[in-house]
């Protein structure tokens, strides 16, 4: 007997999207050295190695986010832990809205969704580390 999916990936996605705030990378582009603001990077090593990191992310997988995220949790990351916005990135904006919504769950907060990920920030011409 086959699985019944209720919803598709792209359904959860355009959810996701759609109850997280969103910032433009035109907007983003001015707070890489921003002392009140973090990138966090969810895209995998290997795809961090690829292409880089925006410069001074902090590089937190799809997979591993909530356990940085979480105080109690052996992996947490400390940078999560501070009073600052979060832009979430990956490739193209899913996964981020993914984890945005997962992270605001967990009570992060403020929590923003880089609109294009790292693709519109390549784009622009924005740093990469």
């Amino acid at each position: 007997m086959a699985q019944n999916i209720t919803k598709s990936s792209k359904q959860i996605v355009k959810e996701a999207l759609s109850s997280i705030p969103a910032i433009s990378v035109e907007e983003a582009l001015e707070l890489v050295d921003s002392d009140s603001h973090v990138f966090v990077d969810l895209r995998d090593g290997t795809e961090q190695a690829k292409t880089g990191v925006i410069p001074g992310a902090i590089a937190s997988s799809r997979g591993m986010m909530e356990f940085h995220i979480d105080p109690e949790s052996p992996a947490h990351k400390p940078a999560f832990n501070q009073n600052k916005t979060y832009i979430f990135y990956c490739a193209s904006g899913g996964r981020s809205a993914l984890a945005a919504q997962v992270a605001t769950d967990m009570g992060l907060s403020p929590v923003l969704n880089l609109t294009g990920g790292i693709g519109a920030w390549k784009k622009a011409d924005g740093a990469l580390e």
